[in-house]
């Protein structure tokens, strides 16, 4: 007896090893597969022929086995997210049957390579490069985005004293954390003079480390915008000086060395140091402006026209894309759907499109779903929006068998357009807005907006959307502040609702690219954005600190 159970229980040992050693075996395996959708996996060589033929920016990982090439798989996965529209991922494993028949007619040895993977580029149906950049995010972005195009300036390893700044944010991040002057250079990727600079400037760079910084940023995306108009980017590159986080001077010297962009550099603290002393301040002053207007070439390059994007239409999205013509028969196809009403200038509906895309790609294929998803660009089938009054964009509206039973306006994201149509409900009612509540804050739309801030020395303009979140938490506080200086006729708090009729005209106008924004006008004009604190202390030492300047600057005239 006890015989037998040491047998058997060697025997449950070793079950219980092979099982682990499999377990071990496959977890990568398993891994492996969790690959994005979004990444074609192609065995078979006629697949392989038509999708050459029928995309025209393909970037194929070959991979020597499903588990070499997990890291780049992952990565890829990312990236073919981001590209989606503008360029497609594809997979071939060497490493099975099929697979290992297509790397040999294509004549690719993934075995030989580091890590057993090699990523190889195809335009326009052929081959084009072998992906040789560093296997990062941003850099496989931006070479699908523009596979002929330069590699990014952070690519260079002797750019590694400069500061590469990506996002708005990490700009507003750096100027407020570092002591150090600052200076920036705001360049386009396509800009000759750029690229005849950014030698100079990282020789430069590494000559002043640890006294100064500086950093580079690519601002030629249309998101930036805004920021080109805050610091008067009217070419490029342009090189803007700032200290304690405050734009100070322009740097123009766009011929010049790395010695001469150090010595400018020391001469511009000197003159911030001379501040206050006065004829001592006025003599460097002078000697800094006659070194900035040195005789050097001082050609920019001129902003370049935006590469136009790819229409939704056009790309490979699962939604339903209905027309002026189509719009009826679609309802009358289809008793559920989900109809987002766009326009493709719009910031949120393009960051919506992605969410409304992957749900589509579930409802709109399974089938026993509850209902589909479409779209209708607005600007272009007018018809549409105006017979369902369509002033703001998104727009998101639930149709039963013809009929327009819900507008939707919290739908936005993946999971809950698949949870509403799975349950359709009501939505909660409408909150009073804003501009109906009595407040101090003047509520200013296109019409009115121009002349009301005409007649005021300082106004603080909230532009917002009623269903952001962020704006939501700032009414009551700008609402405070408003009430506070509602005496003084010289001060304004103003709102204005972006989605509101013709509002994003103006938005649009004024550079507002998220909500909520802040700006500063003085008598109308632009001043600055505000960065403050969004508590209704902040909007107050704003104001404050304003009036006391005016004060000071009276008492000084007196």
């Amino acid at each position: 007896m006890a015989s037998w159970n040491q047998r058997h229980g060697s025997r449950m040992r070793e079950e219980k090893m092979f099982m682990l050693v499999l377990l071990v075996w496959l977890l990568p395996v398993l891994e492996a597969l969790k690959v994005s959708p979004l990444i074609e996996k192609v065995s078979d060589h006629k697949d392989f022929k038509k999708l050459l033929r029928t995309r025209t920016n393909v970037l194929v990982a070959y991979t020597k086995t499903a588990t070499s090439g997990d890291s780049h798989l992952k990565l890829l996965s990312d990236v073919a997210q981001t590209v989606k529209g503008q360029g497609t991922i594809a997979w071939v494993n060497c490493g099975e049957s099929e697979g290992r028949k297509l790397c040999k007619k294509v004549r690719v040895d993934p075995s030989s390579k580091h890590g057993g993977a090699e990523l190889l580029h195809y335009k326009d149906g052929t081959f084009h490069t072998e992906y040789n950049r560093p296997a990062t995010f941003k850099s496989m972005v931006a070479f699908l985005k523009d596979p002929s195009g330069p590699p990014l300036w952070e690519e260079n390893p002797e750019a590694k004293d400069i500061v590469h700044v990506e996002t708005e944010k990490d700009f507003r991040k750096l100027l407020k954390r570092e002591e150090r002057p600052v200076l920036m250079m705001f360049y386009a990727p396509w800009c000759g003079v750029c690229k005849r600079m950014q030698p100079v400037f990282q020789q430069a760079a590494t000559e002043t480390k640890g006294t100064y910084v500086l950093a580079g940023m690519n601002v030629h995306p249309a998101e930036f915008d805004g920021l080109k108009q805050e610091y008067n980017v009217k070419g490029y590159p342009t090189f803007c000086y700032f200290e304690n986080g405050k734009f100070l001077h322009h740097f123009e010297n766009y011929g010049g060395t790395a010695k001469d962009i150090a010595d400018w550099m020391k001469k511009t603290v000197h003159r911030a140091a001379a501040r206050g002393h006065g004829a001592e301040f006025s003599q460097v002053s002078q000697e800094t402006e006659r070194d900035r207007q040195r005789i050097y070439p001082r050609a920019r390059c001129p902003p370049q026209p935006k590469t136009p994007e790819v229409p939704w239409t056009e790309t490979d999205s699962p939604v339903f894309h209905l027309t002026d013509d189509s719009f009826d028969s679609f309802l009358e196809e289809h008793p559920a759907a989900v109809i987002m009403f766009y326009a493709p200038w719009c910031g949120h509906c393009k960051k919506m499109k992605p969410e409304y895309d992957e749900a589509a790609e579930i409802l709109n294929k399974a089938a026993d779903s509850p209902g589909v998803l479409a779209a209708v660009d607005t600007t272009v089938h007018k018809a549409v929006g105006e017979r369902f009054k369509i002033s703001g964009f998104p727009t998101v509206k639930y149709f039963v068998k013809g009929e327009d039973k819900y507008t939707l306006p919290h739908l936005r994201n993946k999971d809950k357009i698949i949870e509403f149509m799975h349950n359709p409900q009501a939505p909660p009612p409408p909150e009073q807005s804003w501009e109906d509540k009595p407040s101090s804050v003047s509520h200013l739309g296109l019409e009115d907006f121009r002349e009301a801030l005409k007649k005021k020395k300082h106004a603080l303009v909230m532009f917002y959307a009623p269903w952001c979140p962020h704006c939501k938490n700032s009414v009551p506080h700008f609402t405070t502040a408003a009430e506070l200086f509602k005496e003084d006729r010289k001060i304004v708090y103003a709102a204005v609702d972006c989605t509101r009729g013709q509002n994003n005209e103006l938005c649009k106008q004024e550079a507002v690219e998220g909500y909520p924004t802040f700006n500063h006008y003085n008598y109308g004009k632009f001043v600055e954005k505000y960065n403050g604190d969004r508590g209704e202390a902040g909007f107050i030492h704003f104001m404050r600190s304003l009036r006391g300047r005016d004060q000071a600057k009276r008492k000084e005239e007196l």
